[in-house]
């Protein structure tokens, strides 16, 4: 299942709903734990990610994994897949509700990698979009959290636009 909501809160409630004991669970946009502890609350597995210089400090006090990381780079996605193959939930909590196009191609690598049963993704862009729809054609319904159409195993190619969101590596 793949739910989509912008207020925190509703976030937040939304993940609980999913979450059971034994799950593994990959965040994205930890920024400094708020969510983290939501989803702690349950005994799961739960592997953090975040490259805000704020959430190092923070993220140490928490009994979990935490990568401070650019979910846009494919070695960010590389070194996760290392560390665990599937997950349960996906949590993507970026770009402070707005830039749906990234937030949209995070979703497609990181779900198609992980095949998560859930995912929960605050943005209000992708809402707005998705309120802003008058009419769909075809029918396709999917009870996993991650697309149909990405059913495809392994890694997926990186994907170019990520450069343009991607600063360059410092010499």
């Amino acid at each position: 299942m793949i739910k989509l909501c912008y207020d925190v809160t509703d976030y937040r409630r939304q993940i609980r709903d999913v979450i059971n004991d034994g799950d593994k669970v990959i965040e994205l946009g930890c920024h400094t734990g708020n969510t983290s502890k939501v989803i702690l609350e349950n005994d799961v597995d739960l592997i953090a990610i975040d490259n805000s210089p704020e959430a190092g400090k923070e993220m140490e006090k928490l009994n979990l994994t935490f990568i401070n990381a650019d979910v846009r780079l494919h070695e960010t996605l590389s070194q996760v897949f290392k560390l665990i193959q599937r997950c349960d939930v996906l949590a993507i909590d970026l770009g402070g509700g707005y830039h749906p196009d990234t937030v949209f191609k995070v979703f497609y690598i990181w779900s198609s990698t992980f095949k998560p049963k859930h995912t929960i993704i605050r943005n209000r862009g992708l809402v707005e979009f998705y309120n802003s729809v008058s009419e769909v054609s075809g029918d396709y319904e999917s009870e996993d959290g991650f697309l149909d159409s990405y059913k495809d195993s392994g890694i997926p190619p990186q994907i170019k636009e990520f450069d343009l969101w991607t600063p360059m590596p410092k010499k």
